[in-house]
């Protein structure tokens, strides 16, 4: 890991509710620069949630998260926009614009946030692509990509404009293991390459013991850990052996306790 040992997110206090439901239930974290930091859970653990708050499209009931100085929870649009201009986000499905080429989905957040001549713009679009080992594709529709090579592009557009931070959101979901290694290994190369700060969501165990600095380990709205991938390992927590391990949860559920959640809703 390259670290300068300074942190650019600050998770504090963090508490979310969906109506009466709570969601994440006090979650305080930090993430280092050049750091490249795993966040695990289940479905329903809070993870996405999580990832929903550090790109400020959700707002917790309390609680604080500061990106590279930014209090996002309470920051004004502008800040925001500023803010989100130092960030790639690279979303599950890789989000792109059916009716745009590759090449044009690519270039297009600089066209709208800088004032780059095109022929500029082209010369940027063709670099990220060949980091992408997409070079050649610019001019297919999404249509015509592989889940992979989809998963690259929106990769290469997320990184684009050379952002500080870059989230990930499930890079393995859909991929055979064979492509699911390369995307791993394009992240080491990102980070390596461009210094940048990456947070990855995923439930891919295998992905997460390979690129991650450290891990962020979400049950039930609640960090369960945080650590090394040997920390992770090596962790006496049940859920996490049996997470690690893939082996179902026992659930102990009294009788009485059964009958008042069938009949009146609540836990």
């Amino acid at each position: 890991m390259t670290s300068s040992n300074q942190s650019i997110i600050e998770v504090k206090n963090l508490v979310t509710h969906y109506g009466d439901r709570n969601i994440l239930k006090d979650i305080n974290f930090s993430v280092e620069k050049g750091e490249i930091r795993v966040i695990m859970g289940g479905s329903g653990s809070g993870k996405s949630t999580l990832l929903n708050h550090m790109l400020a499209l959700l707002t917790p009931t309390s609680g604080s998260i500061v990106i590279d100085g930014v209090d996002v929870v309470n920051a004004n649009r502008k800040t925001l926009l500023k803010l989100r201009q130092k960030m790639g986000v690279a979303f599950q499905g890789g989000a792109l614009f059916s009716s745009m080429t590759v090449g044009e989905n690519i270039k297009l957040p600089l066209q709208h946030h800088t004032k780059l001549d095109e022929h500029t713009i082209d010369i940027m679009t063709r670099l990220k692509l060949e980091l992408m080992n997409l070079a050649g594709y610019e001019d297919l529709m999404p249509s015509e990509l592989s889940g992979g090579m989809l998963k690259r592009a929106g990769l290469a557009r997320a990184v684009i404009m050379d952002p500080k931070l870059l989230f990930f959101d499930e890079p393995s979901a859909g991929l055979d293991p064979v492509t699911a290694v390369e995307l791993d290994e394009l992240i080491l190369k990102l980070r390596d390459a461009m210094n940048m700060t990456i947070i990855v969501v995923t439930h891919e165990l295998e992905s997460a013991f390979k690129i991650a600095d450290k891990i962020t380990v979400l049950f039930d709205g609640e960090i369960a850990i945080t650590g090394t991938v040997d920390e992770i390992k090596n962790s006496k927590d049940i859920r996490i052996q049996n997470m690690i391990n893939r082996r179902a949860r026992d659930e102990h559920l009294d009788a009485d306790e059964y009958i008042k959640r069938l009949t009146t809703g609540k836990n």
